[in-house]
């Protein structure tokens, strides 16, 4: 186990959320599933190379924005494919943000965005980041062409 591992907190729906976040990333796996009984009361699970535990514990606590799940992703398609995966039953937010059907918050970020935003032009810079601005989801040729016209 990494020294550092996020804990989700969830009222009854960990081991649904888990496989749910399995079923989206290629690379994942479940790690192990504790019960009582018939009640699950935590679970283990890798999305990529990051573990994740989880627990049911009742509606005490929600999730907020305070906290997201930052997706790295290679290019327009990948943005497109976890944007459509995580968004089923969650809502849409701005800037490439997202809340899944859970409550957590996704940030789906194409590399592009990072790079664009850290142009050593900065006036090109600025208007990535206001076209970005204006997004849900982050579109990639949109992005270009902002910073790219003068």
């Amino acid at each position: 186990m990494k020294k550092i591992t996020p804990f989700l907190w969830f009222d009854t729906q960990a081991e649904e959320a888990m496989n749910f976040y399995c079923s989206i990333f290629k690379d994942s796996e479940v790690i192990s599933v504790s019960r009582n009984g018939d009640d699950v009361m935590s679970v283990q699970f890798r999305l990529e190379d990051q573990a994740f535990m989880a627990l049911n514990a009742g509606p005490i606590f929600q999730f907020t924005e305070a906290i997201s799940m930052f997706v790295n992703c290679k290019d327009q398609a990948e943005v497109d494919y976890y944007w459509e995966k995580l968004l089923e039953g969650g809502e849409e937010s701005q800037c490439g943000w997202l809340k899944d059907k859970f409550g957590l918050s996704w940030q789906i970020v194409p590399k592009q965005l990072i790079q664009l935003m850290n142009s050593p032009d900065r006036a090109a810079a600025g208007r990535a980041m206001q076209a970005m601005m204006k997004m849900t989801k982050i579109d990639v040729a949109a992005l270009q062409r902002a910073h790219d016209n003068a």
